[in-house]
């Protein structure tokens, strides 16, 4: 302790003397080329010291100039850089100002061809626990961060969310966690230019250090460089489906040798369509069909949102930053209207009665999340970080109803009121260290709180007067307290990869219902461990094996016990004594010829939760309720094919054959289903013209029969054509994109087991076509610091149904 306080002790006496005969020196100079043409925006860092390391950075401007200023005596390391030519170091000594004249960086051949290859089409990298699919530079990115994920092998982009194969994945940028509900995130991820993206990681088998919540990840990775200097963005796109929608927004970013700046604004104004065909089955008691319901349900959604996102970094010195990532979501504008028309039929289909049902809807929300990060860079290149992040989300629903019964005139008329506040606190601590060259180890450890108060007011309309419904209001508390730890350690030896660990997580959760006086208590201690071993056979046979340990917590929403009419005979049910879900994930690859994947996979889910709908044969009600499956297995097997023909041409294709089967025991009997279904998918790239500047995706997902929650969904296409040409010296493009072009995407849902008989057909408004544009202007090379902010805890912020 001692030495350590003595070392310290110098050390502040040397910087303090170093400080006092400090002289503002600067070094100047011009970068051409070897035909002695300017260089802009090359890279020029200085390194400082025997171990080299980085002490300031700058770019030249439009005629190859730099000018490195406020340097003291001393002896400091020059390097030069630009993509294709050699890259230019000196050894400086400087006793005063110093004028390099001119520098010339020299063409490399045998690595410009490799280096343009690169620059102009995306590359994929596979890694024990992820594939990480390089963007960086190609026509990918000059589209939105949504079509870059709809790119990304083994992402499926749909109107439900984003899905890695059959799972919700988890979306992070930069390693920290988007919490946004899951239309906010679309909303979100549709608006936000992809320009700074440098890579996107699929993450099938995330380290301990993501939370346990986070089963699969996809990480986005955006791009960092030492340019200073203004860059701006602009765009905005038109998109006519059913109806049109229209979106705008403006990104800014600016870099100076002390901080980062990043802006972001988006607004988003829409109307949605969707029409829902349903047919229910109602049984009698021997099981035979005694009514038939058939409903058709048109639903429009009216919102406009504003999403800003604010990211700043102040570099301390050297080896400290802080840093502020806030993201804010403002909807002040948001109808919802459901039209229902529903005719009943007796066993012969005769036509008996019928009713007409009308709900509308009126939301107003925010969603504001902070995360206020500082970290510490050791000279061991070890680092330690910490993080605290505050969210809180405010939510309003007034709804009306009138129920037209033109049979028996027995009509009814509601209003309800609903609310939700959350508030979420959540600290982090991670210490990284590199054991060796080749290994790491990570440790960390974190708490959060979560608060929630919600309540729903329920008003009849009885001869004109107003009569709160006692029965159908209430008022729900949650509280939620999460300890988690977690270590974990990497290592490269030989031919093997390895990473290995375990995270730990205490939970203590209350739940407490005011009208019922019910009280729901969860205590549970669980562990998370997780490892991935890669063998590299030769240069082109690899084998992986993964396992991973997750849960995933019910939403906030879901617990509470509320009942949300869409009309008299259709609810949607809370349910407080839903359990988390644990899952086990286990996958074997091997790749093969360069370009081939072969993966063996098997998924456990224990007490998977799925809203189920449950038809009361008795009353004619169907309530749609989360409920915990007893279990459900999923296993198959992929075939992946992933090909660069050229800097022109690629193809991404996949063959995957796979299981699913669900149980569940409703009290009524047990329930067993089982499926095997068929993916195909299909994604080949073009680019055109002399420079690239025209460039042609396109993505085809075929879907076959399948189960998803007791129920079995028919055959679907899934098809996306999207075009962008680059003009005006590629600081803008043009993008044309067309979704849903077989009008395939549709589809048919049928359940029937037990008591329960119904089918439904669901189209919806994804058939359309989007013209955008964008423009980027200022220093165009800059790369961003752009993050969203993060926590898990907020992806379980959910909407009322």
């Amino acid at each position: 302790m001692i030495v350590y306080l003595r070392s310290l002790f110098c050390t502040i006496l040397f910087v303090l003397s170093f400080g006092a005969y400090a002289q503002n020196f600067s070094i100047l100079g011009k970068v051409v080329d070897a035909e002695n043409t300017s260089v802009e925006l090359a890279n020029v860092i200085l390194l400082q010291g025997e171990e080299r390391e980085f002490l300031i950075g700058t770019s030249t401007d439009d005629n190859g100039y730099f000018n490195l200023v406020n340097l003291a005596q001393g002896t400091y390391y020059l390097k030069v850089s630009f993509i294709g030519l050699k890259e230019f170091e000196q050894k400086i000594v400087l006793t005063g100002n110093l004028d390099l004249k001119t520098i010339i960086l020299n063409e490399t051949p045998e690595s410009l061809d490799e280096v343009t290859i690169v620059a102009k089409k995306p590359t994929i990298t596979r890694k024990p626990d992820r594939l990480v699919f390089n963007v960086e530079n190609t026509a990918l990115v000059e589209g939105s961060t949504l079509g870059v994920l709809k790119s990304t092998p083994g992402i499926i982009v749909s109107e439900g969310g984003i899905n890695i194969k059959s799972a919700p994945a988890a979306i992070y940028i930069n390693e920290r966690r988007v919490q946004l509900t899951s239309d906010e995130l679309m909303q979100l991820l549709e608006s936000a230019p992809a320009n700074s993206i440098k890579s996107v990681e699929v993450i099938t088998n995330p380290p301990a250090s993501y939370d346990a919540d986070s089963g699969s990840v996809i990480n986005i990775v955006m791009s960092k460089n030492l340019v200073t200097g203004y860059r701006g963005n602009v765009q905005t796109n038109y998109t006519q489906g059913v109806f049109p929608r229209y979106n705008a927004g403006t990104s800014h970013y600016f870099k100076n040798d002390d901080i980062n700046l990043n802006l972001n604004y988006s607004y988003t104004n829409q109307k949605i369509n969707r029409d829902q065909d349903d047919a229910v089955n109602y049984l009698n008691n021997n099981g035979d069909i005694d009514e038939i319901w058939k409903s058709n349900v048109n639903r429009n959604t009216w919102s406009e949102t504003h999403n800003l996102n604010l990211n700043f970094d102040y570099f301390i010195d050297e080896r400290n930053t802080l840093s502020l990532t806030s993201t804010g979501l403002y909807t002040p504008y948001f109808k919802y209207k459901i039209n229902n028309n529903t005719n009943i039929f007796d066993a012969n289909n005769n036509f008996s009665s019928g009713f007409t049902a009308d709900n509308l809807s009126r939301d107003n929300k925010y969603n504001i999340g902070t995360d206020v990060i500082f970290k510490h860079d050791f000279k061991n290149e070890s680092s330690l970080t910490f993080n605290a992040h505050y969210t809180t989300y405010d939510y309003e629903r007034k709804q009306k109803v009138f129920q037209d019964e033109p049979i028996d005139s027995n009509d009814s008329q509601f209003n309800t009121l609903a609310n939700q506040g959350t508030q979420i606190i959540t600290g982090k601590i991670d210490y990284s260290i590199p054991v060796t060259e080749t290994s790491n180890f990570d440790v960390g450890v974190k708490y959060s709180n979560v608060n929630t108060n919600s309540d729903i007011t329920r008003i009849d309309v009885i001869n004109g007067n107003e009569v709160v419904n006692m029965e159908n209001s209430d008022a729900f508390k949650y509280d939620e307290n999460v300890y988690a730890a977690y270590t974990n350690y990497s290592k490269t030896w030989d031919k093997w990869n390895m990473n290995i660990g375990l995270r730990v997580e205490q939970t203590n959760i209350e739940g407490t219902s005011i009208s019922l006086n019910e009280t729901n208590s969860q205590d549970y201690f669980n562990w998370f461990p997780n490892a991935s071993l890669t063998h590299s056979i030769s240069d082109d046979v690899s084998i992986t094996a993964n396992y991973k340990r997750s849960i995933t917590r019910p939403s906030y929403t879901n617990l509470n016990p509320f009942t949300f009419f869409l009309n008299e005979n259709t609810v949607v049910l809370g349910n407080p004594n839903l359990l988390p879900t644990y899952t086990d994930d286990y996958k074997v690859s091997i790749d093969f010829l360069k370009n081939f994947t072969l993966s063996a996979y098997y998924l456990n889910f224990d007490g998977g939760i799925e809203e189920l709908p449950r038809q009361n044969n008795e009353t004619n009600v169907i309530a749609y309720t989360p409920t915990n499956l007893d279990k459900r297995v999923d296993y198959g097997f992929d075939l992946e094919f992933n090909y660069y023909l050229s800097n022109r041409f690629s193809i991404y294709a996949v063959s995957s054959t796979y299981n699913v089967k669900e149980e569940v025991n409703f009290g009524e009997g047990f329930i067993k289903q089982n499926q095997w279904s068929q993916l195909f998918i299909l994604s080949p790239g073009l680019s055109l013209l002399k420079d690239n500047s025209l460039n042609i995706n396109a993505t085809f997902w075929w879907v076959g029969r399948n189960l998803q929650s007791l129920q079995t969904v028919e055959d679907r296409l899934i098809s996306t054509l999207s075009i962008s040409k680059s003009l005006l010296k590629d600081n803008a493009v043009l993008s044309l994109s067309v979704e849903d072009i077989f009008n395939m995407q549709d589809y048919d849902a049928s359940i029937n087991y037990l008591n329960q008989s119904s089918a439904r057909f669901i189209n919806s408004d994804n058939r359309f076509i989007k013209l955008g544009f964008s423009y980027k202007f200022g220093n165009t090379k800059l790369n961003t610091n752009e993050r969203r902010t993060s926590e898990e805890e907020r992806d379980r912020l959910k909407d009322f149904n």
